[in-house]
């Protein structure tokens, strides 16, 4: 597959680097290269920041309504490009092409749904008690935006960003990954091609240390957020004390999946699977630490190894494959040693740690499972984001709370049972920005976010807009 030479998006112009410096794109089912993009540097980013200065000028003194008609026209522009761009999600990183309709859908659902939760915000109005004046908080645009996106959900990192900062008023410059770059960069064809605002939205991706360092350390932006690791996040907030900006980052995860012996056994071996090796276990909400209580643990144990020795593996957007490679070799091998950590400290490899017999070209790992997980261990202690589960089995609901408990990160946890004391108990305890109790669901109206480590404000729901949005009082005398 080829999708030919992809350029920055500045401007509201497609335009070369100004090196002339160009990037590939690598599959990583079969490591031949898919596209090529222009590699910004520098002065690119420059470039970018001043354009977003003007574009803000601009975006932010349009009406509520006019910006609206603007994101519809570009929602439509985007679902007119569906297949095209499922397909790059497939081929930049690994995705299934069903897997792949998730980041579409967060882009239209944001375009379509932060202009009316922006409309439904309110000034909030301030009682005076001694009767002398009247005061109210309104909300107006931050200024310049600039996200920084992370490799597994391409797009949806996209939806979660755009919509917020656009329906607020905010102009924003988007920094995709350089290992999926692709279906941003498709983006900014796209605004380029409706004749989107000029600088409202950037698109430029190269070095980090050329490009995201000259815009953490510029004045110019008044909100960096990110979706990434832990380290980039720290990174980046340093580099930011050139000047007081908003922060908004999604971070890394270590999540707990805590099933009891009360649990509805079967909804709980399903989302077992699926949050553990969806996306090639690439999500920073997957299952990375699985506890199960000793009295159901052997049973499930040996229904999660079977479902898991049955998921189908390919690539290609004709295929229909339950799970993909991981996004590079390094990764790969990660995992790799994730699994040798683990059986030399005394864990048992239950299924998979090899390549997959005829997949040797490519970033290839069969889905793998290990018991006997102990908090010695890098699989209990790192973000696995990878394609191998990790059980354990416990006894008592404090030690599983203390296990649970015993991570840097905060982000996401599930826990199974049917005793309405228990789930209020760990509802209560839980050290993570999100509890799912018995299901799991995701949506662009819930708040995604986390704790401790795991990040500071939220994506989705209103409370994505406080990241893009400042306050002011307004005290009139009477």
């Amino acid at each position: 597959m080829d999708f030919g030479y992809h350029k920055l998006y500045i401007d509201g112009k497609l335009v070369d680097s100004i090196s002339g410096k160009r990037h590939s794109v690598i599959c990583p089912a079969n490591e031949e290269e898919i596209a090529q993009i222009a590699w910004a540097g520098k002065e690119d980013a420059l470039l970018a920041l001043e354009s977003a200065r003007r574009g803000f000028d601009y975006w932010s003194s349009l009406s509520l309504s006019k910006r609206t008609e603007w994101m519809t026209k570009l929602r439509t522009a985007i679902l007119e490009k569906e297949h095209e761009l499922r397909s790059a999600l497939v081929y930049e990183m690994g995705k299934t092409y069903e897997g792949a309709w998730e980041d579409i859908e967060a882009v239209i659902n944001g375009l379509e749904w932060y202009p009316a939760a922006m409309k439904n915000m309110r000034d909030e109005q301030i009682p005076d008690y001694e009767n002398t004046h009247t005061h109210k908080m309104v909300h107006q645009p931050a200024g310049v935006a600039v996200a920084y996106l992370a490799w597994n959900f391409p797009l949806l990192n996209v939806g979660f960003k755009i919509g917020p900062a656009l329906a607020s008023g905010c102009s924003l410059i988007i920094k995709p990954s350089a290992l999926s770059p692709l279906s941003a960069y498709m983006i900014g064809g796209i605004m380029h091609d409706i004749d989107f605002p000029p600088g409202v939205v950037n698109i430029l991706c190269g070095p980090s240390r050329e490009v995201a360092t000259t815009m953490t350390t510029s004045t110019i932006p008044a909100v960096l957020t990110m979706i990434g690791s832990t380290a980039t996040g720290q990174k980046v907030i340093a580099d930011s004390t050139t000047s007081i900006k908003k922060l908004g980052m999604e971070l890394g995860g270590n999540a707990p999946f805590i099933v009891f012996e009360d649990a509805d056994f079967d909804k709980a071996l399903d989302l077992g699977i699926a949050l553990k090796f969806g996306n090639s276990g690439q999500i920073c909400v997957a299952a990375n630490r699985i506890f199960v209580h000793k009295s159901i643990y052997q049973k499930y144990l040996k229904a999660y190894v079977q479902r898991a020795s049955e998921l189908k593996l390919g690539h290609g957007v004709d295929e229909r494959p339950d799970m993909g490679p991981v996004v590079t070799r390094k990764d790969r091998d990660r995992m790799f040693e994730l699994i040798e950590d683990a059986v030399s400290k005394g864990a048992k490899l239950e299924y998979g740690g090899k390549i997959p017999k005829g997949m040797e070209k490519g970033n290839w790992i069969e889905p793998s499972v290990l018991s006997g997980m102990t908090p010695e261990m890098d699989v209990f202690r790192k973000e696995t984001f990878g394609p191998v589960a990790a059980l354990m089995p416990f006894e008592t609901d404090d030690e599983v709370l203390a296990l649970a408990n015993d991570t840097e990160f905060g982000l996401a946890s599930y826990i199974f049972t049917n005793d309405h004391k228990r789930i209020e108990r760990f509802s209560k305890d839980l050290q993570f920005g999100e509890i799912q109790v018995n299901g799991v669901k995701y949506s662009i109206y819930l708040p995604h976010g986390g704790i401790k480590n795991s990040g500071i404000g939220h994506d989705c729901s209103h409370l994505a807009l406080d990241d893009y949005l400042v306050k002011k009082r307004i005290s009139v005398a009477i």
